[in-house]
């Protein structure tokens, strides 16, 4: 019997510089989904943001308990709240008026018994408007009056449709309006006439019958709102309630604005940046939350967001460049010299070893991180770089 042999898979450089310096690899192969979308990190689905506990792990080894950490690229706010649970005070600037308001319903203090009861007294109404409309029943008001736009028309089903401008109608008469919105969208999200294992990146509607991957079986597109109304209410008020419970007293501060220009109202030098830019023209942020935009008319920055794949301004290499160079060079004067500094980003293009060098930064060093898992059930997979640069 011959001798057998057992071959052993080399390890890769990245692999083993991750643990011996961080002590994690930084796949977090072991992090389950509901671990990854803890607390308010899940009360809306934000494609391309880094899973909390790869900031924890950073902010963790290289800052302390009350210095500042800012995130010029806070996105549905990761960085701010995994900071302030740490015992930092952290900044977060965004353009994006339904990014910043993600982030902003996030992070901010509520008084949870009026939340609670503003949350559940619309849902109520709007299950008593959904039964009316089941029984054809005459609404509150006419059904027409709705008047949804063509996206609408396009991507929902007609009860879907008046379940979802319903609710939108009677938001102004709460206190809590941004919670309202967020509810309302992330309902939204669910409730298009779309396969059930693409929320992702939808290419069309589905209006009849067809194989769904995710279930092993034939299924129907959803015919209603109200279900994702009803889940994703108690939902919010679950995750709002845990976040409230552990938050630390931290100042989190969110500006909307553009980071390349930004005044910041700080009266303390910054101690370190942690944050993930836009990657170059491969996620398009309006799209991603049409259905966002297109209830509540937030303003759009196509020409202006960084890396945006809309428009022939911010596809070019050059142009990308530029803005990073001026996002880095503004913040720069209100950091400490020393200041630690983290970008997280898909550098394929090599972009940004240009960008280090025309802003004077010193790299201290380059963790690389397989993206092993999604939170959306897609075939887009990719490697990040995180570039640990200071401020000399």
């Amino acid at each position: 019997m011959g001798q057998q042999i057992t071959i052993q898979k080399e390890v890769p450089d990245w692999r083993e510089k991750n643990i011996n310096v961080l002590g994690n690899d930084l796949s977090f192969a072991d992090i389950p989904e509901w671990q990854r979308t803890k607390h308010v990190h899940r009360l809306h689905p934000y494609l391309g943001k880094f899973i909390p506990q790869l900031v924890e792990l950073f902010l963790k080894k290289y800052f302390k308990a009350k210095q500042i950490i800012l995130d010029p690229f806070s996105g549905s706010g990761t960085t701010l709240i995994e900071a302030n649970l740490l015992g930092l005070d952290s900044i977060g600037i965004e353009l994006s008026e339904f990014s910043y308001l993600i982030a902003k319903v996030k992070t901010q203090k509520y008084n949870i018994a009026l939340l609670e009861k503003d949350v559940l007294d619309i849902l109520n109404k709007t299950k008593l408007f959904s039964e009316r409309v089941q029984k054809k029943q005459k609404a509150l008001f006419e059904i027409e009056d709705f008047q949804p736009s063509d996206y609408f028309k396009k991507w929902y089903s007609k009860r879907s449709i008046k379940e979802i401008y319903f609710y939108k109608s009677l938001i102004p008469e709460y206190k809590y309006q941004d919670v309202l919105k967020i509810i309302l969208c992330r309902a939204a999200r669910s409730a298009r006439e779309i396969t059930h294992y693409d929320l992702a990146r939808p290419k069309k509607s589905v209006k009849g019958e067809y194989w769904c991957i995710k279930h092993k079986r034939n299924c129907k597109p959803v015919n209603n709102a109200i279900k994702f109304i009803n889940r994703y209410s108690i939902d919010t008020i679950k995750r709002i309630k845990e976040f409230n419970t552990i938050r630390t007293n931290r100042s989190i501060v969110l500006l909307k604005g553009d980071s390349r220009k930004i005044t910041l109202p700080v009266k303390k030098k910054i101690d370190g940046i942690f944050t993930s830019p836009p990657y170059l023209g491969l996620i398009d942020y309006h799209e991603q939350h049409r259905y966002a935009y297109d209830l509540f008319n937030f303003e759009e920055y196509s020409k202006d967001e960084i890396g945006s794949p809309n428009g022939t301004r911010n596809n070019k290499k050059e142009i990308y460049k530029q803005d990073m160079i001026s996002v880095l060079n503004n913040i720069s004067q209100y950091m400490k010299n020393g200041a630690k500094i983290f970008i997280v980003v898909n550098d394929k293009k090599n972009i940004y070893p240009e960008i280090i060098e025309e802003c004077n930064l010193k790299t201290v060093d380059i963790f690389h991180r397989p993206v092993l898992f999604r939170t959306e059930r897609d075939n887009f997979k990719f490697s990040e770089s995180i570039f640990y640069l200071e401020k000399e």
